[in-house]
């Protein structure tokens, strides 16, 4: 057995993303196959249990091809430059430590390679994130790496993408354990359908200062309630 959030969008009231923590049927192994055999008993775990209707994996493991596109290691940032990359590479080279960073080489590397760089273990705590002439802070935990998530869906490459991520009701992430990370791609897909839906997105987008007071003045992500599977 094992655990792992269930992000659902909340588009009213002052909760924007619901996180439930499921219990269900771990099938062990590398492989996509087994992966994906985890993803099927998570999803039918969440139905059963919270009864909600579609959900939409979002890793290079689903099985939906929305899903894999919608990877941070797969959906595109359009810079002022132009120029497009990662939203993983971005949120890895913008990282900022005691001892050294952002390391902006990392924008021209592959997601894989950029996790892997041995100078995001070696340059002390992390500190903040920076992006173009932008300092973001640590906290709120998520605002830098929702912030280029969210930025991305809403630009015109990612149109399609968008509209698509908003049929769905409810989001994971099967590599994500949150005894082990913070930062999730389907927590930043809910967050984006509820600000959507709120009509919300442009706004928040608008400048940093617009994006952090509005993630402040809603909770962004209450408590986790856990559900097991019998």
């Amino acid at each position: 057995m094992a655990k792992r959030p269930v992000f659902i969008p909340k588009t009213v009231g002052n909760q924007m993303v619901q996180k439930i923590s499921i219990e269900f049927q771990w099938f062990p192994g590398m492989s996509k196959s087994q992966k994906q055999k985890s993803i099927g008993s998570l999803h039918n775990a969440a139905r059963e249990q919270l009864g909600v209707g579609r959900i939409l994996e979002i890793s290079s493991k689903s099985e939906d091809r929305l899903g894999v596109e919608l990877s941070a290691f797969n959906l595109t940032f359009r810079t002022p430059d132009n120029e497009t990359a990662p939203v993983e590479v971005l949120f890895q080279g913008g990282k900022v430590f005691e001892k050294g960073g952002p390391f902006t080489d990392l924008y021209y590397v592959t997601p894989r390679e950029a996790k892997k760089d041995e100078r995001l273990k070696i340059s002390g705590n992390i500190e903040g994130f920076r992006y173009g002439s932008s300092d973001w802070p640590i906290n709120p935990q998520t605002l830098f790496y929702d912030w280029l998530y969210i930025s991305a869906l809403h630009q015109d490459q990612n149109i399609n993408l968008a509209k698509s991520l908003l049929e769905y009701d409810a989001f994971t992430d099967i590599e994500f354990n949150p005894e082990k990370s913070l930062n999730c791609q389907a927590y930043s897909a809910a967050l984006y359908k509820s600000l959507a839906v709120r009509r919300l997105v442009s706004e928040a987008l608008s400048s940093k200062k617009n994006f952090i007071r509005i993630c402040n003045q809603y909770d962004r992500d209450a408590s986790p309630v856990q559900r097991k599977m019998f």
